[in-house]
């Protein structure tokens, strides 16, 4: 597993490519998710030059695996569209606290592409300890995210320290929450 991290004037364009197809194949062909693609790649609002990206590859050089950070100071996924997460508390607005978004650890390559299937994966745990190393790096002490309800107990199986923000909620037909991931100095 190579990973690569970056932001979009980093990254190559050939690699930015790669990942908007790979996030496309996930979230919208896997998952099944609704969002306004074009040209058969997935990108939002939150794909903005201060975006931070891991990649990962396989030794054959195809994207693996994918992940998105951003500082909550700025606008971001959660704090912007799912903000009832929160259960009526304030999201997080902090430099020191950063999101993890757009988190896909599926193997195209392979026969496992089940959604949860994914984040028991040797990947999926490498790329998730990457993304915390990372975001550690630019000074996050704290990461949230919202993921789906199966996640919290695979995270805790990984050995991640992780908790509610609020309850879970069903969006979309799906059970979602808001889910702190706490940075341990042995994890940065």
């Amino acid at each position: 597993m190579n990973v690569t991290t970056g932001k979009t004037t980093t990254l190559s364009s050939a690699l930015f490519t790669d990942l908007s197809k790979y996030r496309y194949n996930v979230f919208i062909e896997t998952l099944g998710w609704e969002l306004e693609t074009k040209n058969g790649e997935e990108l939002d609002q939150f794909d903005r030059p201060d975006t931070v990206y891991l990649v990962s590859q396989g030794d054959d050089g195809r994207v693996n695996g994918c992940a998105r950070l951003l500082p909550t100071d700025r606008p971001y996924l959660l704090g912007e569209i799912f903000p009832q997460l929160f259960n009526g508390l304030p999201v997080p607005c902090s430099s020191d606290v950063w999101e993890l978004s757009r988190f896909a650890a599926v193997d195209f390559n392979k026969q496992t592409t089940s959604a949860l299937s994914q984040f028991s994966s040797e990947v999926a745990v490498n790329l998730l300890k990457e993304s915390i190393a990372c975001a550690a790096a630019h000074g996050a002490k704290r990461i949230v995210t919202v993921s789906p309800v199966g996640i919290e107990r695979l995270l805790r199986r990984a050995g991640f320290r992780s908790h509610r923000a609020g309850p879970p909620m069903i969006i979309d037909g799906h059970p979602i929450f808001a889910c702190w991931i706490e940075i341990d100095e042995n994890q940065a």
